[in-house]
């Protein structure tokens, strides 16, 4: 099969109406590495570069509440910082870039995904369509 290892996709397929920071980015621990309460932080099996994590709420309206939040892993040399939060908003909105996805079968034997991305940024301003007619005048 062509497909092996992690699968790239876009922001717009895994959150197409956007995410929102719910958490800390904390470091990821390794725990076979990890022992006598000595923390070794986790690195990438694929780049060996270090592995963070972040909660999201994605911002589907249809989703149920247990399928809300989601834990987003960030590959990065050092510990990255989240966009500032907006003013009036209870949470941060956020996107990512470089992601992939990794499909697995949970503990409860559903299929789900492991995300992994490697740059978190404030979701960029898109351009408003231009009005036709008499109203753009």
């Amino acid at each position: 099969m062509a497909l092996q290892g992690p699968i790239p996709v876009t922001f717009a397929m895994v959150f197409p109406h956007g995410c929102y920071i719910v958490g800390e980015v904390e470091p990821v621990k390794d725990f076979d590495a990890s022992s006598n309460g000595r923390f070794v932080q986790a690195r990438d099996k694929q780049t060996a570069e270090l592995v963070w994590q972040v909660a999201v709420m994605d911002g589907d309206p249809t989703l149920k509440p247990a399928q809300k939040t989601v834990a987003v892993k960030i590959l990065a040399p050092v510990q990255p910082v989240p966009p500032q939060p907006m003013p009036g908003l209870p949470f941060t909105p956020v996107e990512f870039d470089g992601i992939s996805v990794t499909p697995y079968v949970n503990a409860a034997g559903r299929l789900a995904y492991s995300i992994k991305v490697h740059d978190m940024h404030a979701p960029r301003q898109t351009a408003q369509p231009a009005k036709a007619g008499k109203e753009a005048a």
